[in-house]
C-alpha cells in the first residue's frame, strides 16, 4: 500500500490518479482549492481519503499540507505536482500580473511543495516525486509561451532534483502529457487581453494546436500508466504520456540539432584561443 499526496486533485489527471490509487487500496492525501470537489470520493473512499483545502501558491500552506497528511498517514511514498492551469496570450500581450501568476503556481507552487515533501521522503529513505509537466515542457508554441515557460522551468529544476536526491533513494519522474480531453483548454485555462496585430497569427496557432491533437487522449486511460510509473523499480526521469507527444519532440530535437550543427564554426570561433 502507497501513500499518496496529490495537489489539484479536484478534476483532471489529479482526480483520475486519486481514484485509480484508492481503487487498489491505496491512500491518498488529496488537495484542492474547494475540497467540496472531493465529497464524493470520500463518500466513497471514506477514511483512505484525506480531503486538505491547499491553493500552491501559498507555501507555508503547502508546508503545513505536506506535513498534515505526512503526521496523518504515517509516511509519504508518492507526491503528484499536478496543480496548474494554461496561460493563453502572446508573449506582448501578456500583463505582469498574469505571468507571474502562471509562475507562481505552476513553478513555485510544484517547488515549495517539492521542498516540503523532500525531508519527509529522505528521512525515509524512499519515495516518488512525479512532476505534470507537458509536451509544452520541451517544445514551445504560439499563444502558449509562457506556460511552455513555465513548464520548462518545471522540467528544468526537477532535472537536477533528480541529480541532487537519487543517492537518497528518492525518485523523480517528470510526465509529459499531449493533448486530452480535460479542461486545461477550457474553464481552467486563462487568456491575455488579444492585440489586433496577432489574429492572424492566433488563427494559426489555433489550426495547428487543432492538428496536433486531432484525438484528444482519455484521461482515465492514464490511470494504469501512473500506477505503473510508481510501482516500477526504475522508473524514467521522463516519460510522455499520449501517443503524439514523441512525433513532435523527435521533429523539434532534430530541428535543433541540424541548427546547432549548421552553426558550430560560429560557436568554437566564440570560444576564443585558449
Amino acid at each position: 500500500m502507497k501513500i499518496w499526496f496529490i495537489t489539484g486533485a479536484s478534476k483532471g489527471f489529479g482526480r483520475e490518479w486519486a481514484i485509480a490509487a484508492l481503487e487498489r487500496g491505496d491512500r491518498v492525501a488529496a488537495t484542492a482549492r474547494n475540497v467540496s470537489t472531493l465529497d464524493d470520493l470520500r463518500d466513497r473512499f471514506g477514511d483512505a481519503l484525506l480531503p486538505l483545502r491547499l491553493d500552491v501558491d501559498d507555501r507555508d500552506a503547502d508546508f503545513a499540507a505536506v506535513e498534515q497528511a505526512a503526521k496523518h498517514f504515517g509516511r509519504l511514498d508518492v507526491v503528484v505536482n499536478n496543480a496548474g492551469y494554461g496561460q493563453f496570450g502572446m508573449i506582448e500581450e501578456l500583463s505582469e500580473a498574469e505571468a507571474r501568476a502562471q509562475f507562481e503556481t505552476n513553478v513555485f507552487g510544484a517547488l515549495w511543495v517539492t521542498q516540503a515533501a523532500l525531508p519527509i521522503l529522505r528521512a525515509q529513505g524512499s519515495g516518488h516525486i512525479l512532476q505534470v509537466s507537458s509536451i509544452g515542457g520541451i517544445s514551445a508554441f504560439a499563444n502558449i509561451g509562457i506556460y511552455n515557460a513555465s513548464k520548462w522551468a518545471l522540467e528544468g529544476f526537477s532535472q537536477a532534483l533528480a541529480q541532487e536526491v537519487g543517492h537518497s533513494g528518492v525518485k523523480v519522474t517528470i510526465i509529459e502529457p499531449g493533448g486530452y480531453s480535460t479542461d486545461w483548454g477550457g474553464p481552467s485555462a486563462k487568456s491575455a487581453t488579444p492585440l489586433p496585430d496577432y489574429e492572424p497569427v492566433r488563427e494559426r496557432a489555433a489550426e495547428q494546436r487543432r492538428s496536433r491533437v486531432a484525438t484528444p487522449g482519455d484521461p482515465v486511460a492514464t490511470r494504469a500508466a501512473v500506477l505503473a510509473l510508481v510501482d516500477a523499480e526504475k522508473p524514467p526521469l521522463r516519460v510522455f504520456f499520449g501517443d503524439g507527444p514523441l512525433r513532435i519532440a523527435t521533429a523539434d530535437y532534430e530541428s535543433r540539432l541540424a541548427e546547432w550543427q549548421a552553426w558550430q564554426e560560429l560557436s568554437v570561433k566564440a570560444h576564443g584561443k585558449p
